[in-house]
């Protein structure tokens, strides 16, 4: 199974037609993720204004839009700085305080369409409880090549998913399914560069997935070389995720026998999962 950024011309973007997909880091493990058409620009989920400043200034783009998924500041603490520069529309969710930003931001919600004239993008909105009782993602159906994008947050990791700091495992567990249901190629541009220690703790849950070691060493070696181990992929996902896995028979079976606990079904073992990737070290 390939990695999602292998085979790309430029190691730490997306491209697609003229449009390009960046993450921008931020903080200790955070990205920013920047879509541009070459010329405008969208930011999702800017906490930090400077990077995202300095990235558009060497590219000569654009801020035209910025995109919100749920209310932590390193989500959302660079969205005031980004607003004095230049006013531009900002999306977030319909569910969350969101302080002094309020006034600023038009609220969106499961179902709603975000549409863009320039860069032309249209996404659909998501309600993805779980991280957060009000966390939403935007789905992108088709760029200009025919790919599909997933801006989820912290609801979805590669090879992990979120805390639950407001939700429960049950809203989690139904977020994570309503992204599993989408096309296997699309493009998963998460919020946090956290592959290597969720990797170390899937291969506790699954030790038996020739898939995930195989993604383990690819990652490892990215890493080393400072590339990003994203964007991921849905179908990915599906293979090496165990938090996408919970029904999987030896996902629980290795629970049963790591916690010495009983597993009755998939979100008991998710539940279980989750409790102990909190505590794993």
């Amino acid at each position: 199974m390939n990695s999602p950024l292998e085979h790309a011309s430029v190691p730490a973007a997306t491209l697609a037609a003229n449009f390009e997909y960046v993450p921008v880091p931020a903080f200790e493990d955070n990205y920013i993720w920047v879509v541009s058409d070459g010329c405008n620009a969208v930011a999702v989920d800017p906490g930090d204004a400077a990077p995202v400043r300095a990235y558009l200034a060497k590219r000569g783009w654009r801020l035209v839009a910025i995109l919100l998924t749920h209310h932590h500041n390193d989500h959302v603490g660079g969205v005031a700085d980004l607003l004095s520069d230049e006013c531009v529309p900002v999306y977030g969710p319909a569910g969350e305080a969101l302080g002094p930003l309020d006034k600023f931001v038009t609220r969106v919600k499961g179902g709603d369409a975000v549409r863009l004239d320039a860069p032309a993008l249209d996404f659909k909105v998501m309600d993805v409880p779980g991280h957060t009782r009000g966390h939403i993602a935007y789905f992108q159906a088709a760029d200009p090549s025919g790919k599909s994008h997933l801006f989820c947050g912290d609801t979805l990791f590669a090879c992990g998913c979120g805390r639950l700091f407001e939700g429960t495992p049950a809203q989690m567990l139904a977020s994570l399914d309503s992204f599993a249901a989408l096309p296997g190629g699309t493009e998963v541009h998460c919020a946090h560069e956290y592959t290597l220690s969720n990797i170390r703790f899937a291969l506790a849950c699954d030790p038996g997935n020739a898939d995930l070691r195989d993604w383990s060493h690819r990652a490892h070696a990215l890493r080393e070389r400072g590339i990003p181990t994203l964007p991921t992929t849905i179908a990915h996902e599906r293979a090496v995720n165990p938090f996408l896995r919970s029904g999987d028979p030896a996902v629980q079976a290795a629970l049963a026998e790591a916690l010495h606990e009983t597993v009755t079904d998939r979100l008991a073992a998710f539940a279980l999962m989750r409790e102990w990737k909190n505590r794993f070290r």
